[in-house]
């Protein structure tokens, strides 16, 4: 009997020792999905002749996109976007000569928000509209309205909105 105590004795030892602390099961850690969408209206346009709808930039809007330019030199840009207005191709030019990028034109009326924010999960892309585009675009891949058309002389407001694992934040800054 003694011999049967210590051969199980034994075996719970042995079968003790041998159990090692399972070690915790650590997941692999995966970075953010991280997409930021950059949103500004064209510079100040040439408003000496009300019936041209498609004016170019005045001196200041000249300006402005240079400042333009400086503030985006700072961001790793995927794609640039513009609407096909002379305003607005004027604004991003400096921003995707110095880049050397292409500026692909869209229409805010057609095109597809799914897909663009699809296009672009884990980009980064600066898009170039209008007083009533810009906020409208920038609320659509936000998922709402937040915010509202912008002041016909508003030409400084920034509008980030970015997506990290499909929670979208966004923000407003004025870059005067």
């Amino acid at each position: 009997m003694k011999a049967i105590k210590l051969l199980i004795l034994s075996l719970l030892f042995i079968g003790f020792t041998n159990c090692k602390d399972d070690a915790p099961i650590e997941k692999e850690a995966t970075e953010p999905v991280v997409s930021t969408f950059y949103f500004i209206r064209h510079g100040e346009k040439d408003r000496s002749n009300p019936d041209n709808l498609d004016p170019e930039l005045n001196q200041d809007g000249l300006g402005r996109a240079i400042r333009w330019e400086r503030i985006f030199s700072e961001v790793d840009l995927d794609d640039i976007y513009s609407t096909d207005y002379d305003r607005t191709l004027m604004t991003v030019a400096p921003i995707s000569v110095n880049r050397e990028m292409v500026v692909q034109t869209y229409s805010p009326s057609t095109i597809n928000i799914d897909e663009f924010k699809e296009r672009y999960l884990g980009k980064n892309v600066l898009v170039v509209g209008h007083s009533n585009t810009t906020p409208d675009f920038a609320n659509k891949i936000l998922g709402e309205d937040k915010y509202p058309a912008m002041d016909d002389y508003d030409n400084s407001s920034l509008y980030i909105v970015r997506i990290i694992d499909g929670v979208a934040t966004s923000m407003q800054l004025k870059m005067d």
